[in-house]
């Protein structure tokens, strides 16, 4: 008879095997490396056990890491990431890297170099972006939790689009060392579960400063909870589809009934932050991947005695994406001569309006609430023809990465196609735990 821990690795491995050809959910199985750590975890551990599932964008020493793109193939980094060492070293068991939007750009998952990840629920939608891979783990059962990153809505959209918890901490919460930068001021790791509590539990083992990642921080003091949730009103009408707003009025009633106050707040500045999001996304996305040019980093395309000119040219020609490419290229024009100050400039001044904003309507109240995504999953290549009609589906979900604020998606319900709602719970920084104990008595009042 196998150790408890053992057992639940080996049922992890099989479901991961036998889900992977509907899904599309891992890049790699770490079969091996997960065996000889179940046998090393420490008895009484917080989390002694827990199989886990990490995006590829994260680092695990020795192991590939992509970031699902044709450019890192065959890349084994020499160190793990801060948030995936700490949840091992509270005894989780890593056994695989999930798939991804090609360096987490896109919201539908069909952005990978290697194929699209399709949701567990129906063959025919997709499970969310750029964290698809490891919300199609957890919903299709292989494990109970999952490591993504969330630049703009990453953790949270998958989440609701297969019914599961998706969660952004306060930027800064936790650390990003080893976390293959796209866009540096928006990225945060988060976490998919199926419950709160599991949410809580990681978060826990994984949060603080880390004296790798200047950006991160131990957690300041919370505001104090007052009871009362607010309804953004540009975020509860047009735009939104009847699936959504139905969640959304059913979280409403929820937590009403949970003897929470819900009242309705207006933030006119939303209406710049899709704008303003994807200016200043593409923007440092189009710094940080100029390290991928044939010579220092990643793969290498081109013919010996070629100009490096050439070769970076051919290199990021030949191994990027449509979608990579399509946003290093916005990035470029917004940061170049005679655009930056019309471009990049008015959106990161639409950036602290947008902030400022969210900061006012939290005064007063212990979180924003507000559909997650606009509809319901997505049919496979729906959005694929229209980036822009994908860009806006992130009405909801780049708010909190604008402000560096924590964020929850819970689900609530189902649309008339069947298919899964989620409500977001917005709060202010640093009131993370507060937050997600709100996310679990909404939970629990949407389940009764």
């Amino acid at each position: 008879m196998l150790p408890p821990v053992t057992e639940a690795v080996e049922r992890a491995l099989a479901a991961a095997e036998a889900a992977q050809g509907r899904t599309n959910a891992f890049l790699a199985l770490l079969s091996e490396r997960a065996r000889a750590a179940a046998a090393a975890v420490p008895e009484g551990a917080p989390l002694a056990g827990m199989p886990v599932a990490v995006k590829d964008n994260l680092c695990v020493a020795g192991a590939p890491t992509t970031a699902a793109s044709r450019v890192l193939e065959g890349f084994e980094p020499p160190y793990t990431a801060t948030v995936v060492a700490r949840l091992e070293a509270a005894g989780a068991v890593v056994i695989g890297k999930t798939n991804l939007d090609e360096f987490g750009m896109g919201s539908t998952n069909e952005n990978s170099a290697y194929g699209p990840v399709v949701n567990p629920l129906d063959p025919g939608r997709v499970a969310g972006g750029s964290s698809g891979g490891s919300a199609a783990a957890v919903a299709a059962g292989v494990v109970p939790l999952a490591l993504g990153s969330d630049t703009g809505g990453s953790v949270r959209l998958p989440a609701a689009f297969c019914g599961l918890v998706g969660f952004k901490p306060t930027y800064g919460a936790l650390s990003r060392y080893g976390l293959v930068s796209y866009a540096s001021s928006l990225d945060q790791v988060g976490f998919v579960a199926r419950d709160v509590d599991v949410v809580r539990r990681a978060f826990a083992a994984a949060r603080g400063l880390d004296p790798l990642d200047p950006t991160s921080r131990d957690p300041e003091p919370a505001p104090a909870p007052t009871g009362r949730v607010a309804v953004v009103s540009e975020l509860a009408g047009e735009g939104m589809s009847s699936d959504a707003l139905s969640g959304l009025e059913r979280a409403r009633a929820a937590l009403a009934a949970a003897g929470v106050e819900v009242v309705t707040v207006s933030v006119p500045d939303v209406r710049y932050a899709v704008a303003a999001y994807y200016l200043i996304a593409t923007a440092e996305a189009a710094s940080n991947l100029s390290r991928y040019d044939g010579a220092t980093f990643g793969r290498r395309v081109g013919a010996p005695g070629e100009g490096q000119a050439r070769v970076g040219a051919r290199t990021r020609s030949a191994l990027f994406g449509a979608e990579v490419k399509r946003r290093v290229l916005m990035g470029s024009f917004a940061l170049s001569a005679g655009y930056r100050d019309a471009y990049y400039g008015r959106a990161v001044r639409a950036r602290g309006r947008v902030a400022a904003g969210l900061a006012a309507a939290l005064a007063g109240v212990d979180a924003l609430l507000s559909p997650t995504a606009v509809s319901t999953a997505y049919r496979l290549g729906e959005k694929l023809a229209d980036p822009v009609a994908m860009y806006a589906g992130d009405v909801a979900t780049c708010l909190a990465n604008l402000a560096g604020l924590p964020a929850v998606s819970v689900p609530a319900g189902r649309g008339d196609d069947g298919m899964p709602v989620g409500v977001q719970l917005m709060g202010a920084r640093w009131s993370d735990d507060g937050l997600l104990d709100l996310a679990e008595r909404l939970a629990s009042a949407l389940a009764a």
